[in-house]
């Protein structure tokens, strides 16, 4: 072979290595500045995530609805508010809007169940339906056994 192809062949060679690393070099800053956007992104975690069922027990006396029940909550400091939305229509809403209140700044995390109890007037054909944290939920409800109150309701605590 003469001089110059093998030149030649030497010079395409170094372009081509040169063009490979350049290549890598590019696609790994594109990547770096791809990934801290990705990482300073907040977590849109929910609230209490792990509360998906709210199982309470109905009773309909005198034209008003009860739920009375309980949810386990992570931490005994969590304070648990309801209130019903009575909502005109045919037949009526009630939408029982569950929160927590939770000031403390330590707390042991131990799962503490919440109870609740809760009144709203509305026809006998109302439908229910519940909000917890400001998203719906949904409502397991257990009929009252005719004869029962509210007042009888008991919760079975172990220990």
């Amino acid at each position: 072979m003469n001089k110059k192809a093998i030149i030649l062949c030497i010079a395409v060679f170094v372009a081509i290595v040169v063009g490979m690393f350049s290549f890598a070099y590019l696609k790994k800053s594109e990547i770096a500045k791809q990934t801290p956007e990705v990482e300073n992104k907040p977590s849109e975690t929910l609230p209490y995530a792990d509360v998906t069922v709210i199982t309470a027990k109905h009773y309909f006396i005198d034209g008003v609805h009860t739920l009375v029940g309980e949810i386990p909550l992570p931490t005994p400091c969590d304070l648990l508010e309801v209130k019903a939305k009575v909502m005109e229509s045919m037949p009526e809403q009630i939408v029982f809007d569950f929160t927590v209140l939770n000031n403390s700044e330590m707390c042991v995390q131990q799962i503490t169940n919440a109870r609740f109890k809760v009144s709203a007037t509305a026809s006998k054909d109302a439908t229910l339906s519940a909000m917890f944290v400001g998203r719906p939920i949904e409502l397991n409800i257990i009929p009252a056994q005719p004869g029962e109150k509210p007042e009888d309701f008991e919760l079975f605590i172990k220990g």
